[in-house]
């Protein structure tokens, strides 16, 4: 799953805080429970289903055939998670003979007494008649819902909701697949599989496997038949039911598919389109051919986990969907798309055997896209892709977690940024120290080797040690087993008289405890380098090398590999060689932002200015931001190529950027420009463009802003057009702005509309939308998961409710007559905890 750490790392960057742990509470008897490997008693071996929703109770009637066979020791009993269920039969199949077996249930668990004792190479059928009440479940058991435990969503069944489809989808990470059909609802389980779903002819339905057929009903309705012949974990079976577009698509010989909202139909290989050609990527890599009948991929309304790996169906969030305009800057579900697809090898072909040991699952997944993004873009796009992910947790306040985690408070806490980006750029660092190409063997060896299994770390290290040779042990303990990241500082101190630069590497991270790091070393004169590897074991560690001419460049870390926090103290002489020469994307950008430091000197000015010309898009718009147009020297030296950039940039991103920026110098005679640009295909060149014609001719742009608002836009053009709205306090658009606010799924653009949302409530005088809008922000709150709930109530309370709270009790204070103000003001007040009211 890409994010259920997503919702964490948004609020991160929304509230510009460091991330809270999730669940963190003054309970911690959670430290001292091993979260062990479930035990087997009986294994899975075959599941059949026949399965039939109810759209107007949100019930699924259910018939499951489950074969199993004792792990190991002989049992006459058998347990099965059965979440919220209406249990009608429980019946042991022999041939054509259904005999009724003794069961106990309590909402959770089947606890069935077989017929007899079986061995372990004895087979048996269970049969189950059941209906399965997924809302009523989670009503019941909401205290322990965290992002969801009732495993199938009805999606606005009855059609309420004129402007949302009807959908079906289902969920089963964690354990949440044994709340639509009885299963041993554990990772380190497998089976084959059937399903069979019967759902109004208007709909289509998706499922793992192959469609073996189709079958039209007297009543209206249809028969869908799915097979899986491959043995796959219970909480990847998958059944998503709706009104799709399946645009097809084919990589060798199997099928392809993108199931969209059919207004995406248009696009959907936009989107999709690179799929066939990651398959063979990661077919090509891993030396494991795509080991599935079929791969689809399908969209979900109000989906909050991003997307879903699901056993040759994998399940987007809405966000996925992008309209040709928003493609143009880029495809921001790309490396979403790579992320879920190398599960189908890591997660689906060889699964974690537990919770604990999720990253052999995530970590490989978040790597991919890095691989990814290397390979289709580039080796500056890989390296962004790793920093970006480097940050993620560098800033996630996760540095006391280990990486494999025995003890946790709950299962879901795992799914966060240490087994996610920390354990991808772990495998940035072992892929480096091993070499590329033993690297990729290891990990064919580690798929290989427990295909259609589950499988922990230790066996990845095992693999990793059969290749290469070498005794890893330290290795994973330290970065697998152990928990936090080095912090250094490293000097150099030149000798020019004895020809000799010593480097010094400190450690100060406060764990007391010191990494064992391999660190490359390149020595510049000019454009010549010389390589030195050097381990770095203790507090501070010295390292000499001899020299006949002073280097113009020591570069610690030359590939830029290693994960940790540093200070650097080189020069701006260094840095401005460091661009020129070293040229990784880090290189390169940390020489940007040094400059970024020292704007007024005229060296690092011009080391910015040509870095606007950087090869990389990303690097030059990251120069763009850092320009401090405040700085007159700055202001005059960058004009010219900012305008260049903002009329002849091949990147739209970067255009729209410059055109930002340039929009700072508020100088009329770029009106033309940007009224031109306003046209512009791309949202964020349009919008940002617009932005920066309110500052030179504020009158043509209210006109467009009106124009456009009754429009069908996103992106950066939306936010802009939607921030003129909202700072007017226009009342007839509160249909729009709060309305459009209510339907919004979970997500980062429903977070980062809490801001403009506030804005607008604060500038309008009805009190019904205004109460209407907080109750909004309100529902939106009290939707998120608990155990997140001590990240994001800060926010949403501290800062947007309270913060409305106060403009509002400062006009009731000044119109002290107006009764319904100050109505207002306790509404308000009444949705806060009690902390939050002091000084109301």
């Amino acid at each position: 799953m890409i994010t259920r750490i997503i919702t964490l790392l948004l609020f991160s960057a929304v509230t510009g805080t460091v991330m809270a742990q999730p669940g963190t509470d003054t309970d911690t008897s959670w430290k001292k429970e091993y979260r062990e490997t479930a035990t087997r008693i009986n294994n899975l071996v075959h599941t059949k289903l026949e399965v039939k929703p109810d759209f107007s109770k949100s019930y699924l009637y259910g018939k499951a055939w489950i074969t199993l066979r004792p792990h190991f020791y002989p049992t006459d009993s058998l347990s099965l998670d059965a979440k919220g269920m209406d249990i009608n039969k429980v019946l042991l199949v022999k041939g054509n003979t259904q005999t009724p077996l003794q069961f106990q249930y309590d909402d959770w668990t089947i606890r069935i007494k077989l017929d007899k004792t079986y061995k372990s190479n004895e087979t048996y059928t269970v049969y189950i008649d059941y209906t399965a009440k997924p809302d009523e479940f989670e009503a019941k058991y909401a205290d322990k819902a965290m992002l969801g435990i009732k495993g199938m969503y009805f999606i606005n069944p009855r059609g309420e909701e004129k402007d949302k489809p009807t959908q079906i989808w289902t969920q089963g990470e964690t354990e949440s697949s044994s709340a639509w059909f009885p299963t041993i609802d554990k990772t380190n389980q497998r089976c084959t599989q059937e399903l069979t779903a019967t759902v109004d002819n208007k709909y289509i339905t998706l499922s793992n496997g192959k469609l073996m057929s189709q079958k039209k009903n007297a009543d209206g309705t249809r028969t869908d038949y799915w097979k899986m012949d491959l043995p796959h974990a219970p909480y990847l079976f998958f059944l998503g039911v709706g009104n799709y577009a399946v645009i097809k698509d084919k990589y060798k010989d199997k099928e392809v598919n993108y199931y969209v909202e059919p207004e995406y139909a248009s696009v959907a290989k936009k989107i999709f389109g690179n799929t066939p050609e990651m398959m063979a990527f990661f077919s090509r890599i891993t030396g494991v051919e795509f080991p599935w009948v079929k791969y689809s991929q399908i969209t979900g309304r109000d989906f909050v986990a991003g997307a879903m790996e699901n056993t040759t169906a994998t399940l987007h969030q809405e966000s996925a969907q992008q309209d040709a305009r928003e493609l143009i800057d880029g495809n921001n579900w790309e490396s979403t798309i790579a992320h879920e697809l190398f599960h189908q090898w890591f997660g689906d072909y060889v699964t974690t055997e537990s919770w604990s040991n999720i990253t052999v699952n995530e970590s490989f997944a978040n790597y991919s896209e890095t691989l990814w993004d290397e390979y289709k873009r580039g080796k500056d796009a890989g390296d962004a892709q790793n920093f970006q992910d480097m940050q993620n947790y560098l800033g996630s306040g996760s540095e006391k977690k280990n990486l494999v985690r025995f003890y946790y408070k709950d299962r879901e806490d795992v799914f966060d940024a240490v087994s996610y980006q920390k354990g991808g750029r772990i495998l940035h660092m072992l892929r480096h120290l091993v070499g590329d190409s033993a690297f990729f063997k290891s990990i064919n060896n580690y798929l290989t080797t427990n295909k259609f299994k589950s499988a922990e770390a230790h066996q990845l290290r095992l693999a990793f040690e059969e290749v290469t040779g070498r005794d890893l042990n330290w290795y994973f303990n330290q970065w697998y087993f152990d928990n936090g990241h080095p912090s250094v500082d490293i000097d150099y101190v030149y000798d020019d008289a004895a020809g000799k630069v010593t480097v010094i590497v400190k450690q100060t991270q406060k764990s007391g405890k010191y990494f064992k790091l391999p660190l490359d070393v390149d020595i510049y004169n000019g454009a010549q380098k010389n390589r030195y590897t050097i381990w770095s074991k203790n507090a501070v560690d010295s390292f000499t090398f001899n020299y006949t001419k002073r280097p113009d460049l020591v570069n610690v870390d030359a590939d830029k590999i290693t994960l940790w926090t540093k200070k650097d103290n080189k020069t701006l002489d260094n840095y401005i060689h460091q661009y020129k020469y070293a040229g990784n994307y880090l290189d390169r950008r940390e020489a940007i932002d040094f400059a970024a430091k020292k704007q007024d000197d005229p060296k690092a000015v011009e080391l910015l200015k040509t870095a606007l010309n950087d090869k990389y898009p990303g690097l030059r718009n990251h120069t763009i931001s850092l320009l401090n147009l405040g700085k007159a020297n700055v202001r005059t030296a960058m004009e010219a190529t900012l305008l260049n950039l903002a009329k002849n940039d091949p990147r739209s991103t970067v255009k729209a950027n410059a055109i930002d920026k340039l929009g700072d110098y508020e100088k009329s005679e770029y009106a033309g420009l940007f009224l031109y640009a306003v046209n512009d295909s791309s949202y964020s060149v349009a919008g940002n463009a617009l932005a920066a014609l309110s500052k030179v001719d504020p009158a043509s742009a209210a006109a467009i802003v009106k124009k456009l608002a009754d429009q069908p836009m996103k992106g950066v053009l939306q936010e802009v057009v939607m921030n003129e709205v909202l700072k007017s306090g226009d009342e007839t658009m509160a249909e729009k702005v709060i309305g459009g606010f209510a339907k919004m799924p979970l997500s980062q653009a429903k977070f980062e509309a809490l801001g403009g949302l506030s804005t607008y409530l604060a500038a309008i005088k009805n009190i019904d939308k205004i109460k209407w809008g907080v109750d909004e922000i309100v529902k939106l709150r009290d939707g998120i998961p608990e155990n997140f709930r001590n990240q994001t109530d800060p926010y949403i309370n501290g800062m947007i409710l309270k913060g409305l709270l106060g403009k509002k009790d400062k006009e009731a204070k000044a119109d002290a007559s107006n009764t319904s103000l100050q109505e207002l003001v306790n509404y308000i007040k009444s949705k806060l905890p009690e902390n939050e009211k002091k000084g109301f």
